[in-house]
């Protein structure tokens, strides 16, 4: 005898299949090696290709071997957000600036569709083997519209989106053991919302003049540099005794120039390697920043001849196994890798980079890691004297001129005292 409800019986047998199904499912996932899950999946896919008339491509978030993030992956992600936020029904929401909002995005293995000239188009975000990428699907009848005309249109309209929404952010690299449990990849980030200005820094105004004029004049070169065949990049070495305002004045500049700022710690990358990577990731627009860089692994003083070298390497393995300490993981970061990433080949790569150390001691960095041309513009950041006082009390007091101001110009030339000493006497709470 029939059921009454064949409808009904369908669905009832599904509904006892779906959590066997989900159960096998899991098994597959978590227990078959991964070259035997790529075989099946590839002829699979290939089966299903032979007798399905839909197209798909895939857009991965970095290209080739992961070395660099890709630019349409971006403007991809940022077309898909309006869309996601009005049809996808599983989003993922990151905070924007001071926590105000939050921005929505398409959620791994999500999907939304689309809409152009009359065409429905999918789209689908994944990961595997996390990696992450979206993939278009379409059918076959269409792919020369959507392969000439609806994806120029969705690059354009993100990059235009990700104009008007971006965010100046402070980024940070991430160690090299975990950095791809990151959702950003290499680097983590916070939005930039330092208050440094060059008119509210401590220092000559000359000089500060001297140094917007040439930030100017670099943002506005990209046509010069092409022209006599140099990467689109100038470096600063920022040095002075502690407290004279060298992190202030990389904030001052990046503000200026409305640039994003990578601030590299440099012991935490694993080999030279790894610095290549981190910094084919760094976008353009940006100021790459390396503080205190002769505290940074033994990048000071002169090249040691290589069996002084050697000898250093015993002496310091020995004492490894004496404390305990052999089993941490240590930089192999080089003075020659730090050279190559900053000024070699790779270096070329996304335009309008500034690149600055910072130092309390120029004279036990290596000749080689700052001689003009690659760190092109060297800044005395020094004590504060009566022109930078002058900007602390406007500052701090909102004071121009004062009876005292005779006396205390004397003083200032005559004292070594830090502007930021001499802010912490100004300041009233």
């Amino acid at each position: 005898m029939f059921p009454t409800n064949p409808t009904g019986a369908i669905w009832g047998l599904v509904g006892t299949a779906m959590p066997n199904f989900v159960f096998l499912w899991t098994l597959y996932k978590q227990f078959m090696p991964s070259e035997i899950r790529d075989y099946t999946e590839k002829y699979f896919y290939k089966m299903i290709g032979s007798v399905s008339n839909t197209v798909h491509i895939r857009f991965t978030e970095h290209t080739g071997k992961g070395l660099k993030r890709s630019q349409a992956y971006d403007a991809i992600r940022n077309f898909l957000s309006s869309k996601s936020m009005a049809r996808a029904q599983r989003l993922t929401a990151n905070e924007s600036k001071n926590s105000k909002s939050v921005v929505l995005s398409l959620d791994d293995h999500e999907e939304v569709e689309d809409s152009f000239n009359g065409v429905k188009v999918k789209w689908s975000s994944n990961v595997k083997d996390e990696r992450r990428y979206l993939t278009l699907s379409f059918q076959n009848r269409h792919r020369e519209m959507v392969t000439k005309t609806y994806l120029d249109h969705v690059l354009k309209e993100g990059k235009e989106i990700g104009l008007r929404n971006k965010e100046r952010k402070l980024f940070t690299n991430n160690s090299s053991q975990d950095y791809s449990s990151w959702k950003e990849g290499r680097w983590g980030n916070v939005p930039f919302d330092h208050p440094a200005t060059f008119e509210t820094s401590a220092m000559d105004p000359e000089k500060k003049e001297g140094i917007k004029k040439e930030l100017i004049r670099f943002s506005k070169a990209r046509d010069y540099y092409r022209k006599v065949g140099k990467p689109w990049k100038r470096g600063y070495l920022l040095f002075g005794p502690p407290g004279t305002g060298k992190s202030t004045m990389i904030a001052a500049m990046a503000n200026f120039l409305d640039y994003d700022v990578y601030d590299l710690e440099l012991t935490t990358v694993e080999d030279n390697s790894e610095l290549k990577k981190l910094m084919l990731d760094i976008t353009g627009k940006s100021i790459f920043v390396i503080e205190d860089i002769d505290c940074s692994l033994d990048l000071t003083g002169q090249r040691k001849k290589k069996k002084e070298e050697d000898e250093e390497d015993e002496e310091d393995e020995e004492e490894k196994e004496l404390t305990g300490e052999g089993s941490k993981r240590e930089s192999k970061v080089t003075l020659s890798g730090l050279l190559n990433a900053i000024d070699g080949l790779w270096s070329a790569s996304n335009g309008a980079k500034i690149i600055v150390f910072t130092t309390n001691f120029v004279d036990k960095l290596d000749l080689a890691l700052i001689h003009r041309g690659r760190m092109d513009n060297h800044i005395e950041m020094s004590y504060c004297r009566f022109e930078a006082f002058k900007v602390l009390a406007k500052n701090y007091l909102e004071i121009e001129s004062h009876d005292l101001y005779g006396e205390i110009e004397r003083l200032v030339e005559e004292t070594d005292m830090s502007p930021a000493d001499v802010a912490e006497n100004l300041l009233q709470i």
